[in-house]
């Protein structure tokens, strides 16, 4: 079963610690803080993000931009920076002390749009080890987006496929790009008259496709899948399979 659609909340405390955190260590971890998690930009980027320290120790920050893919199924990939992207920072390392916050800027631009990339914050510093004595490293991600004026129409977009299969009550859906241009899924929802399921939305690459599974838990059969995008909305009839 592919993967049901995921966004990232508007505040991510941990994405990963470089080590096995057992239980107490995750405690300590857990007040670090970047914010906005994500953020677009039309043409070149001049943006910032701060990060919190709420723990009692200082720590040491460094930052690392990476490029990044995602498949069909919404699994991420990540890479060395793309040639073509440049980014610069007020800072790339810095210390930021207990229960304090410190704000980054940085300015981003590319040769070709759309493009993409994440920063990475790495957090060192906190005074725990795992049992083999390495040291716990928090990364906490900023993802940009730099855009053309124009994300993709909606004439670029289709809707491939849209099933229900009966046996595991589980739609499945695929939306496919056309278009050169970027588009953002805000919502997305399965309906069977006035009962409705909802995923959350997901980003939709150009010439690439995005599907996912939305699990239905209403009674009867639903037969109605809906995209709702920035500006538009992208609908079509939900097919039944059966064993």
């Amino acid at each position: 079963m592919r993967r049901a659609a995921q966004v990232f909340p508007a505040k991510v405390k941990i994405v990963i610690l470089f080590a096995l955190v057992c239980s107490g260590f995750a405690g300590i971890a857990q007040g670090q803080t970047i914010q906005p998690v994500l953020s677009e930009y039309r043409g070149q980027a001049s943006g910032r993000f701060e990060l919190t320290n709420d723990s009692f120790y200082p720590l040491n920050v460094v930052l690392e931009a990476k490029s990044f893919a995602v498949s069909e199924d919404g699994e991420i990939t990540y890479g060395p920076l793309d040639s073509d992207i440049h980014v610069k920072f007020s800072a790339t390392s810095f210390r930021i002390p207990p229960k304090q916050s410190l704000s980054v800027a940085y300015q981003a631009t590319a040769s070709k749009l759309p493009a993409w990339f994440v920063v990475y914050a790495g957090m060192t510093g906190l005074p725990v080890r795992t049992s083999s004595g390495m040291n716990i490293q928090v990364l906490l991600p900023h993802t940009v987006y730099l855009l053309p004026k124009k994300d993709a129409s909606k004439n670029e977009l289709k809707i491939v496929n849209a099933s229900f299969d009966t046996a595991t009550q589980v739609v499945s859906l695929d939306l496919a790009s056309e278009s050169d241009c970027f588009a953002r899924v805000l919502a997305t929802e399965v309906r069977a008259g006035k009962k409705k399921m909802e995923a959350e939305g997901f980003p939709i690459y150009p010439h690439k496709h995005r599907r996912l599974d939305v699990p239905w838990k209403e009674d009867g059969v639903p037969d109605l899948a809906v995209f709702t995008l920035r500006n538009f909305k992208i609908e079509a009839p939900i097919t039944t399979q059966t064993p």
